[in-house]
Protein backbone atom coordinates (compact mmCIF):
# COMPACT_ATOMS: atom_id res chain seq x y z
CA UNK A 1 0.00 0.00 0.00
CA UNK A 2 1.17 3.53 -0.67
CA UNK A 3 -0.60 6.85 0.01
CA UNK A 4 0.33 10.51 -0.26
CA UNK A 5 -0.17 11.52 3.39
CA UNK A 6 -1.12 10.06 6.77
CA UNK A 7 -1.86 12.03 9.93
CA UNK A 8 -0.74 11.21 13.46
CA UNK A 9 -2.58 13.02 16.28
CA UNK A 10 -0.77 13.15 19.62
CA UNK A 11 -3.64 12.88 22.11
CA UNK A 12 -2.03 11.42 25.22
CA UNK A 13 -1.40 14.52 27.33
CA UNK A 14 -2.50 14.82 30.97
CA UNK A 15 -3.36 18.52 30.84
CA UNK A 16 -2.67 18.89 34.58
CA UNK A 17 -3.13 22.69 34.51
CA UNK A 18 -6.80 22.10 33.74
CA UNK A 19 -7.03 20.73 37.27
CA UNK A 20 -10.18 18.75 38.07
CA UNK A 21 -11.37 18.78 34.44
CA UNK A 22 -8.58 16.36 33.50
CA UNK A 23 -8.36 14.36 36.71
CA UNK A 24 -10.25 11.49 35.08
CA UNK A 25 -10.40 12.75 31.50
CA UNK A 26 -7.74 13.16 28.83
CA UNK A 27 -7.26 16.78 27.82
CA UNK A 28 -8.36 16.19 24.19
CA UNK A 29 -11.70 14.87 25.52
CA UNK A 30 -12.49 18.05 27.50
CA UNK A 31 -15.69 19.84 26.52
CA UNK A 32 -15.52 23.00 24.41
CA UNK A 33 -18.07 25.38 22.86
CA UNK A 34 -21.06 23.64 24.39
CA UNK A 35 -21.22 20.72 21.95
CA UNK A 36 -17.66 19.75 21.01
CA UNK A 37 -14.62 18.11 22.53
CA UNK A 38 -11.17 19.49 21.81
CA UNK A 39 -10.19 16.41 19.76
CA UNK A 40 -13.01 17.25 17.31
CA UNK A 41 -10.89 20.04 15.83
CA UNK A 42 -7.80 18.19 14.55
CA UNK A 43 -10.02 15.29 13.43
CA UNK A 44 -12.35 17.65 11.56
CA UNK A 45 -9.37 19.46 10.04
CA UNK A 46 -8.10 16.13 8.70
CA UNK A 47 -11.54 15.27 7.30
CA UNK A 48 -11.87 18.69 5.65
CA UNK A 49 -8.39 18.24 4.14
CA UNK A 50 -9.30 14.90 2.57
CA UNK A 51 -6.80 13.05 4.77
CA UNK A 52 -8.26 9.56 5.01
CA UNK A 53 -5.69 7.76 7.17
CA UNK A 54 -5.39 9.01 10.73
CA UNK A 55 -3.67 7.48 13.74
CA UNK A 56 -4.73 8.85 17.15
CA UNK A 57 -2.11 8.21 19.83
CA UNK A 58 -3.81 8.05 23.22
CA UNK A 59 -2.37 7.34 26.64
CA UNK A 60 -3.54 9.16 29.80
CA UNK A 61 -7.11 8.28 30.92
CA UNK A 62 -7.72 7.04 27.41
CA UNK A 63 -10.83 4.86 27.80
CA UNK A 64 -13.43 7.61 27.34
CA UNK A 65 -11.43 9.22 24.53
CA UNK A 66 -10.96 5.92 22.71
CA UNK A 67 -14.67 5.18 22.97
CA UNK A 68 -15.56 8.67 21.75
CA UNK A 69 -13.35 8.44 18.66
CA UNK A 70 -14.31 4.85 17.87
CA UNK A 71 -13.87 4.04 14.19
CA UNK A 72 -13.77 7.71 13.14
CA UNK A 73 -17.30 7.51 11.71
CA UNK A 74 -18.39 10.86 13.17
CA UNK A 75 -15.71 12.56 11.05
CA UNK A 76 -16.14 10.34 8.00
CA UNK A 77 -12.64 8.89 8.38
CA UNK A 78 -13.65 5.25 8.16
CA UNK A 79 -14.75 2.74 5.54
CA UNK A 80 -13.17 1.05 2.56
CA UNK A 81 -10.79 3.87 1.60
CA UNK A 82 -10.34 5.51 5.00
CA UNK A 83 -8.96 4.47 8.34
CA UNK A 84 -8.90 5.88 11.88
CA UNK A 85 -6.79 3.85 14.30
CA UNK A 86 -6.44 4.27 18.06
CA UNK A 87 -2.76 3.71 18.85
CA UNK A 88 -1.91 3.06 22.50
CA UNK A 89 1.39 2.15 24.21
CA UNK A 90 2.24 -1.49 23.48
CA UNK A 91 3.09 -4.47 25.66
CA UNK A 92 6.61 -5.69 24.92
CA UNK A 93 8.92 -8.38 26.27
CA UNK A 94 10.30 -5.81 28.69
CA UNK A 95 6.81 -4.94 29.91
CA UNK A 96 4.60 -1.98 29.12
CA UNK A 97 5.46 1.69 29.51
CA UNK A 98 4.08 5.03 28.46
CA UNK A 99 5.48 6.86 25.48
CA UNK A 100 8.72 8.55 26.51
CA UNK A 101 8.00 11.70 24.49
CA UNK A 102 6.25 12.99 21.39
CA UNK A 103 8.89 11.57 19.06
CA UNK A 104 8.91 8.22 20.85
CA UNK A 105 5.13 7.99 20.43
CA UNK A 106 5.53 8.15 16.65
CA UNK A 107 8.57 5.85 16.71
CA UNK A 108 6.64 3.16 18.58
CA UNK A 109 4.06 3.18 15.78
CA UNK A 110 6.36 3.06 12.78
CA UNK A 111 4.91 -0.35 11.93
CA UNK A 112 1.50 1.28 11.43
CA UNK A 113 3.04 3.92 9.17
CA UNK A 114 5.16 1.36 7.32
CA UNK A 115 1.99 -0.52 6.42
CA UNK A 116 0.56 2.63 4.84
CA UNK A 117 3.88 3.70 3.31
CA UNK A 118 2.95 7.41 3.05
CA UNK A 119 5.04 9.92 1.15
CA UNK A 120 4.35 12.50 3.89
CA UNK A 121 3.33 12.36 7.54
CA UNK A 122 1.33 15.13 9.21
CA UNK A 123 1.88 15.34 12.97
CA UNK A 124 -0.68 17.18 15.08
CA UNK A 125 -1.46 17.94 18.69
CA UNK A 126 -4.79 16.62 19.93
CA UNK A 127 -5.39 19.53 22.29
CA UNK A 128 -5.32 22.69 20.14
CA UNK A 129 -8.41 24.55 18.98
CA UNK A 130 -8.41 25.82 15.40
CA UNK A 131 -10.27 25.16 12.16
CA UNK A 132 -8.40 24.89 8.87
CA UNK A 133 -7.31 22.57 6.10
CA UNK A 134 -3.74 21.34 5.68
CA UNK A 135 -3.79 21.25 1.87
CA UNK A 136 -1.90 24.52 1.34
CA UNK A 137 0.74 23.49 3.88
CA UNK A 138 1.19 20.18 2.05
CA UNK A 139 1.52 22.01 -1.25
CA UNK A 140 4.29 24.12 0.31
CA UNK A 141 6.09 20.98 1.49
CA UNK A 142 5.87 19.41 -1.98
CA UNK A 143 6.78 22.56 -3.89
CA UNK A 144 9.88 23.18 -1.75
CA UNK A 145 10.81 19.49 -1.52
CA UNK A 146 11.12 19.94 2.24
CA UNK A 147 12.21 17.30 4.70
CA UNK A 148 10.09 19.08 7.30
CA UNK A 149 7.51 21.86 7.09
CA UNK A 150 6.50 23.57 10.34
CA UNK A 151 3.34 25.63 10.80
CA UNK A 152 4.13 28.90 12.57
CA UNK A 153 1.96 31.50 14.23
CA UNK A 154 2.98 35.10 14.83
CA UNK A 155 2.78 35.87 18.54
CA UNK A 156 3.47 39.12 20.41
CA UNK A 157 7.23 39.34 20.90
CA UNK A 158 6.75 39.77 24.66
CA UNK A 159 5.10 36.32 24.76
CA UNK A 160 7.56 34.57 22.43
CA UNK A 161 9.65 33.11 25.25
CA UNK A 162 6.78 30.69 26.01
CA UNK A 163 7.06 28.97 22.63
CA UNK A 164 9.46 27.18 20.35
CA UNK A 165 10.68 30.05 18.17
CA UNK A 166 11.91 29.80 14.58
CA UNK A 167 13.96 32.19 12.48
CA UNK A 168 13.61 32.13 8.69
CA UNK A 169 15.35 33.61 5.67
CA UNK A 170 13.65 35.58 2.89
CA UNK A 171 12.50 32.36 1.17
CA UNK A 172 10.88 30.96 4.31
CA UNK A 173 13.63 28.44 5.01
CA UNK A 174 14.15 27.78 8.72
CA UNK A 175 17.66 28.87 9.73
CA UNK A 176 17.37 28.66 13.53
CA UNK A 177 15.10 27.11 16.14
CA UNK A 178 15.12 27.48 19.91
CA UNK A 179 12.71 26.02 22.44
CA UNK A 180 11.40 28.75 24.80
CA UNK A 181 14.29 31.21 24.35
CA UNK A 182 14.86 33.77 27.13
CA UNK A 183 15.62 36.46 24.55
CA UNK A 184 13.71 35.54 21.37
CA UNK A 185 14.97 36.98 18.09
CA UNK A 186 11.71 36.25 16.27
CA UNK A 187 7.98 36.07 16.95
CA UNK A 188 7.38 33.01 14.74
CA UNK A 189 6.09 30.38 17.16
CA UNK A 190 5.91 26.71 16.25
CA UNK A 191 2.34 25.44 16.44
CA UNK A 192 3.45 21.84 16.88
CA UNK A 193 2.06 21.07 13.42
CA UNK A 194 4.60 19.32 11.21
CA UNK A 195 4.62 17.76 7.76
CA UNK A 196 7.63 15.46 7.28
CA UNK A 197 8.67 13.47 4.29
CA UNK A 198 8.25 9.98 5.71
CA UNK A 199 11.71 8.92 4.58
CA UNK A 200 13.35 11.75 6.55
CA UNK A 201 11.08 11.33 9.56
CA UNK A 202 11.67 7.61 9.82
CA UNK A 203 15.44 8.00 9.70
CA UNK A 204 15.36 10.74 12.35
CA UNK A 205 13.16 8.73 14.71
CA UNK A 206 15.24 5.56 14.41
CA UNK A 207 18.42 7.51 15.19
CA UNK A 208 16.77 9.34 18.11
CA UNK A 209 15.50 6.10 19.66
CA UNK A 210 19.11 4.90 19.98
CA UNK A 211 20.17 8.05 21.87
CA UNK A 212 19.77 7.43 25.61
CA UNK A 213 20.42 11.11 26.37
CA UNK A 214 17.48 12.28 24.24
CA UNK A 215 14.13 13.44 25.60
CA UNK A 216 12.62 11.89 22.45
CA UNK A 217 10.74 15.13 21.79
CA UNK A 218 10.13 16.88 18.47
CA UNK A 219 10.80 20.40 19.76
CA UNK A 220 13.79 19.51 21.94
CA UNK A 221 15.45 16.86 19.80
CA UNK A 222 14.12 15.98 16.34
CA UNK A 223 13.76 19.51 14.92
CA UNK A 224 17.12 20.85 16.22
CA UNK A 225 18.96 17.72 15.09
CA UNK A 226 17.53 17.82 11.57
CA UNK A 227 18.31 21.52 11.33
CA UNK A 228 21.91 20.90 12.45
CA UNK A 229 22.19 18.17 9.80
CA UNK A 230 21.28 20.68 7.09
CA UNK A 231 17.91 19.15 6.25
CA UNK A 232 15.54 21.24 4.13
CA UNK A 233 13.19 22.80 6.66
CA UNK A 234 10.61 25.45 5.81
CA UNK A 235 8.00 27.48 7.66
CA UNK A 236 4.33 27.77 6.77
CA UNK A 237 2.59 30.79 8.32
CA UNK A 238 -0.92 30.24 9.66
CA UNK A 239 -3.10 33.33 10.11
CA UNK A 240 -6.40 31.95 11.46
CA UNK A 241 -7.70 31.42 14.98
CA UNK A 242 -5.55 29.07 17.07
CA UNK A 243 -5.57 28.45 20.81
CA UNK A 244 -3.66 26.09 23.06
CA UNK A 245 -6.07 25.75 25.98
CA UNK A 246 -3.55 24.75 28.60
CA UNK A 247 -5.04 26.56 31.59
CA UNK A 248 -8.44 27.22 33.13
CA UNK A 249 -8.19 30.88 32.11
CA UNK A 250 -7.29 30.05 28.48
CA UNK A 251 -10.07 27.46 28.20
CA UNK A 252 -12.56 29.98 29.55
CA UNK A 253 -11.30 32.68 27.16
CA UNK A 254 -11.45 30.31 24.18
CA UNK A 255 -15.12 29.73 24.94
CA UNK A 256 -15.82 33.45 25.38
CA UNK A 257 -14.10 34.11 22.03
CA UNK A 258 -17.03 32.32 20.37
CA UNK A 259 -19.58 34.94 21.42
CA UNK A 260 -20.44 37.54 18.82
CA UNK A 261 -20.11 40.36 21.35
CA UNK A 262 -16.34 39.88 21.13
CA UNK A 263 -13.84 40.56 18.36
CA UNK A 264 -15.02 39.03 15.04
CA UNK A 265 -11.38 38.41 14.14
CA UNK A 266 -11.02 36.01 17.08
CA UNK A 267 -14.31 34.17 16.61
CA UNK A 268 -13.56 30.62 15.52
CA UNK A 269 -16.91 30.18 13.80
CA UNK A 270 -16.60 33.33 11.68
CA UNK A 271 -12.98 32.75 10.62
CA UNK A 272 -13.28 29.01 9.96
CA UNK A 273 -13.74 29.75 6.23
CA UNK A 274 -16.65 27.40 5.79
CA UNK A 275 -14.99 24.31 7.26
CA UNK A 276 -17.36 21.95 9.04
CA UNK A 277 -16.54 20.99 12.61
CA UNK A 278 -17.76 17.44 13.08
CA UNK A 279 -18.69 15.89 16.41
CA UNK A 280 -20.57 12.99 17.93
CA UNK A 281 -24.27 13.83 18.24
CA UNK A 282 -25.54 13.02 21.73
CA UNK A 283 -29.16 13.02 20.48
CA UNK A 284 -30.35 15.32 23.26
CA UNK A 285 -33.79 16.93 23.16
CA UNK A 286 -34.15 20.48 21.79
CA UNK A 287 -33.14 23.32 24.07
CA UNK A 288 -35.92 24.96 26.09
CA UNK A 289 -36.06 28.63 27.07
CA UNK A 290 -38.65 29.19 29.81
CA UNK A 291 -41.25 32.00 29.95
CA UNK A 292 -39.36 33.92 32.64
CA UNK A 293 -35.88 33.18 31.30
CA UNK A 294 -33.37 35.75 30.11
CA UNK A 295 -30.68 34.73 27.62
CA UNK A 296 -28.18 37.32 26.40
CA UNK A 297 -25.05 36.97 24.27
CA UNK A 298 -24.79 33.23 24.89
CA UNK A 299 -24.35 29.91 23.11
CA UNK A 300 -26.92 27.36 24.29
CA UNK A 301 -26.67 23.78 23.10
CA UNK A 302 -29.41 21.20 22.58
CA UNK A 303 -30.94 19.61 25.65
CA UNK A 304 -30.37 22.66 27.85
CA UNK A 305 -33.28 24.01 29.94
CA UNK A 306 -32.95 27.70 30.73
CA UNK A 307 -35.50 28.92 33.27
CA UNK A 308 -33.30 31.54 34.93
CA UNK A 309 -30.88 34.15 33.57
CA UNK A 310 -27.66 33.74 31.61
CA UNK A 311 -25.51 36.50 30.13
CA UNK A 312 -22.26 36.00 28.16
CA UNK A 313 -22.23 32.24 28.74
CA UNK A 314 -21.48 29.02 26.85
CA UNK A 315 -23.95 26.32 27.91
CA UNK A 316 -23.55 22.62 27.06
CA UNK A 317 -26.08 19.83 26.56
CA UNK A 318 -28.50 18.85 29.32
CA UNK A 319 -27.65 21.82 31.54
CA UNK A 320 -30.46 23.10 33.78
CA UNK A 321 -30.60 26.73 34.92
CA UNK A 322 -33.47 26.85 37.38
CA UNK A 323 -35.77 29.83 37.84
CA UNK A 324 -34.03 32.56 39.84
CA UNK A 325 -30.54 31.24 39.08
CA UNK A 326 -28.14 33.62 37.34
CA UNK A 327 -24.87 33.04 35.48
CA UNK A 328 -22.58 35.60 33.87
CA UNK A 329 -19.35 35.12 31.91
CA UNK A 330 -19.45 31.39 32.55
CA UNK A 331 -18.78 28.11 30.76
CA UNK A 332 -21.33 25.57 31.99
CA UNK A 333 -20.48 22.03 30.91
CA UNK A 334 -22.77 19.11 30.15
CA UNK A 335 -25.29 17.98 32.74
CA UNK A 336 -24.57 20.75 35.26
CA UNK A 337 -27.45 22.15 37.32
CA UNK A 338 -27.76 25.63 38.83
CA UNK A 339 -30.48 25.47 41.46
CA UNK A 340 -32.87 28.29 42.35
CA UNK A 341 -31.16 31.46 43.49
CA UNK A 342 -27.66 30.27 42.59
CA UNK A 343 -25.25 32.95 41.33
CA UNK A 344 -22.23 32.25 39.13
CA UNK A 345 -19.68 34.79 37.88
CA UNK A 346 -16.48 34.32 35.83
CA UNK A 347 -16.34 30.55 36.11
CA UNK A 348 -16.17 27.14 34.49
CA UNK A 349 -18.75 24.75 35.91
CA UNK A 350 -17.60 21.18 35.25
CA UNK A 351 -19.68 18.31 33.85
CA UNK A 352 -22.59 17.09 36.04
CA UNK A 353 -21.75 19.65 38.72
CA UNK A 354 -24.47 20.78 41.11
CA UNK A 355 -24.56 24.40 42.25
CA UNK A 356 -26.82 24.32 45.28
CA UNK A 357 -29.83 26.53 45.91
CA UNK A 358 -28.66 30.03 46.84
CA UNK A 359 -24.97 29.12 46.36
CA UNK A 360 -22.64 31.93 45.21
CA UNK A 361 -19.65 31.25 42.94
CA UNK A 362 -16.93 33.87 42.49
CA UNK A 363 -19.06 36.96 43.08
CA UNK A 364 -15.87 38.81 43.98
CA UNK A 365 -14.55 38.17 40.43
CA UNK A 366 -11.32 36.59 41.64
CA UNK A 367 -9.94 35.32 38.32
CA UNK A 368 -11.72 32.37 36.68
CA UNK A 369 -13.17 29.89 39.17
CA UNK A 370 -13.48 26.16 38.49
CA UNK A 371 -16.20 24.14 40.23
CA UNK A 372 -16.37 20.37 39.73
CA UNK A 373 -18.34 18.03 42.01
CA UNK A 374 -20.32 15.60 39.78
CA UNK A 375 -23.30 15.72 42.15
CA UNK A 376 -26.03 16.64 39.68
CA UNK A 377 -28.95 14.23 39.52
CA UNK A 378 -31.90 14.22 37.16
CA UNK A 379 -35.46 14.22 38.50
Amino acid sequence: MSIQIAAMILAGGKGTRLQALTRKTAKPAVSYAGKYRIIDFPLSNCANSGINHVGVLTQYESSALNSYIGSGKSWGINGVNALTSILTPKQTEEGSSWYRGTADAIYENLDWLDELNPEYVLILSGDHIYSCTYNEMLETAIEKNADCTIAVYEVPIEEASRFGILETDAEGNIVAFKEKPKQPKSNLASMGIYIFSYKSLRAALVADAKDDSSDHDFGKNIIPTMLAQGKKMVAYTYDGYWKDVGTIASLHQANMDLLLSGDPETNLFTVARGNTIYSEDNHATPQYIGPKASVKDSLVNQGARILGEIDHCVVSSDVVIEEGAKAHNAVIMGGAILKKGARVEDAIIGPNTLIEEGEAVNLDHNGIALVCNSKAERN
